[in-house]
């Protein structure tokens, strides 16, 4: 544990006590944690906000208050934007090299300081600590990759002239202006800044909104870029409900980077377009696996295990939908129900538990809602099925639905919580289409001994990502690999080459020498027609040579 935060340990133990001091541990058999209040004051005063007005944020952990976040006006985003302009002009005449530098620098930072930002973003998020780790690792991954490939993506390419020789044609790339990034709750650190890099690399300003309840994580990250060595003004930060600063950060931007619901995305789209400017959304997800007949199954059952129950289910590409072949569906179940039921739960800031608890009430809501409603209507619970307020107040068990049939909420709604419903299959085309089957293609996976076979299933999938052999892990964390949405699940692409070009726009210049493109030396119009036509026949023939 970092020295920033201090508390009470689940089991009673003390935790670090050198700053700051517990909840109320004698009366709370939970963990309880509290944050040094210089550092709340150092992290809030990053914010742009003017009004006057604070909102209190509590930790999922133990319902304990964490900070109070000043809300930002539409003024602010106005000043916001302001800044973030005259920034973007001066950085977008810094080279790539020194970019680059500054990525590497934060690359490590980033794994220097994974304590802190990893107590930060459990404090917050009440996710289990192995899943507090992707955060750093995956921005880590991202700094080092568009580090080292931006010249590959960015440098001005020539392509060939319509005369060879005489005409000469570069292609740039020229930065957007201020790219406006309006981030979620559930990996509040990685999903606040992995979007940005790319686009600070490109020669962008960001103005950021992070979702109200994870704050802090998204003020880590961005006093890490400045300390890293980006200018303080590239990097604002403003807080609000996204209904009043939504609006105004569309209405301003170059370009808008959105992660969250499919409602809201279809709002933002619409505001994009009226503006013609170009956005890219990564929103909801049932994500399906199918397990093939010749599938290993503990290999099977343990992705599946990190699939469906990652931060507690609150995870885009996490999986609610399983598909499995009656060869083995008994076998998998049992071993899939066994290592579930075996997970260590609890809500502590400790490397001990497997899941950690839900980001809140609201969340525990959908959740029991969603469970509630499948059992009512004849669905079998296998394992979990309750909440766990002795853990945390937002606790419940990671469950698994056996049964689940269409007239129920959980069949086609995404739950994004610890649950996820099994079904079994007997031929491998109906299971295919079943995976399909609905609005969304964010992320699915296939487990098969017969990986070649698997790439080919995979192509018939309608989901922007697909593992073989693997939960998610192995697309999302390839940062050279595109990822995001089919159908309901978005548009646009974070990661690779797409994830950076998005941020730029494109500009051909064309240089000509000697020959102009119209009649010459006194020639007519109808003449220059057919010199350039049997021009275009003897380039053709040339080329075909």
């Amino acid at each position: 544990m970092s020295e920033a935060f201090s508390g009470s340990g689940a089991a009673g133990r003390p935790l670090d006590p050198a700053v700051g001091g517990p909840h109320d541990p004698e009366h709370d058999p939970r963990a309880s944690y509290v944050l040094e209040p210089e550092i709340v004051a150092r992290l809030t005063d990053r914010i742009l906000a003017t009004t006057g007005t604070t909102v209190q944020v509590h930790s999922p952990i133990d319902g304990a208050p964490l900070a109070n976040i000043p809300q930002s006006s539409a003024d602010d985003v106005d000043e916001a934007f302001r800044r973030a302009r005259r920034a973007q002009a001066a950085w977008a005449k810094v080279s790539l090299d020194e970019r680059a530098r500054i990525l590497h620098r934060l690359h490590d930072l980033v794994l220097d300081r994974q304590a802190e930002i990893m107590d930060l973003i459990q404090l917050e998020s009440g996710k289990a600590r192995k899943h507090a780790f992707d955060e750093p690792l995956h921005i880590a991954l991202t700094a080092r990759y568009y580090a080292r490939t931006a010249h590959q993506h960015l440098d001005t390419r020539r392509v060939a002239g319509v005369v060879p020789g005489l005409t000469r044609v570069e292609v740039n790339r020229v930065a957007k202006g201020v790219v406006g990034i309006i981030s979620p709750w559930n990996y509040p650190f990685t999903m606040a800044l992995c979007d940005g890099l790319p686009a600070l690399m490109a020669g962008n300003a960001v103005v950021a909104k992070p979702d109200a309840q994870t704050m802090l994580s998204a003020l880590l990250g961005a006093q890490l870029l400045e300390e890293a060595g980006f200018p303080r003004d590239l990097w604002q930060v403003v807080a609000g409900p996204g209904r009043q600063l939504g609006t105004p950060i569309i209405d301003r931007a170059d370009y808008i980077c959105f992660t969250g619901s499919t409602a809201t995305g279809k709002i933002i789209a619409r505001q994009a377009a009226e503006r013609l400017i170009g956005c890219s959304l990564e929103l909801g997800g049932k994500n399906p696996i199918l397990v093939l007949r010749d599938a290993d199954i503990e290999r099977a059952a343990e992705g599946a295990v990190r699939a469906s129950f990652s931060n507690a289910g609150q995870l885009c590409v996490s999986t609610e939908r399983m598909f499995v072949a009656d060869q083995v569906y008994d076998r998998f179940v049992e071993r899939f129900v066994a290592r579930t039921k075996a997970m260590s739960l609890g809500a502590t800031l400790d490397w001990d538990a497997d899941m950690g608890a839900l980001i809140s009430a609201d969340q525990l809501e959908t959740v029991t809602a969603h469970v509630d409603d499948a059992v009512a209507k004849g669905a079998r619970v296998l394992a979990g099925g309750r909440a766990r307020p002795d853990l945390s107040p937002y606790y419940y068990e990671p469950t698994i639905l056996e049964g689940v049939t269409p007239d129920m909420t959980c069949f086609g709604n995404e739950t994004f919580g610890p649950v996820v419903s099994i079904y079994r299959f007997h031929d491998e085309a109906d299971a295919i289409a079943r995976a399909n089957d609905g609005d969304y293609g964010l992320n699915g996976s296939i487990y098969t001994r017969d990986t070649a076979r698997g790439r080919a299933i995979a192509r018939q999938v309608k989901c922007g990502t697909v593992n073989v052999n693997e939960a998610f892990g192995a697309t999302f964390a390839s940062i050279a690999a595109p990822m995001g949405g089919m159908r309901e699940s978005g548009m646009g692409r974070r990661q690779g080459r797409e994830g950076i070009l998005r941020y730029t726009e494109t500009q051909s210049v064309g240089t000509q020498k000697l020959l102009r493109f119209g009649p010459m030396f006194g020639m007519s119009d109808e003449a220059y027609a057919k010199v350039m036509t049997a021009s275009l026949r003897i380039m053709d023939k040339l080329g075909r040579a």
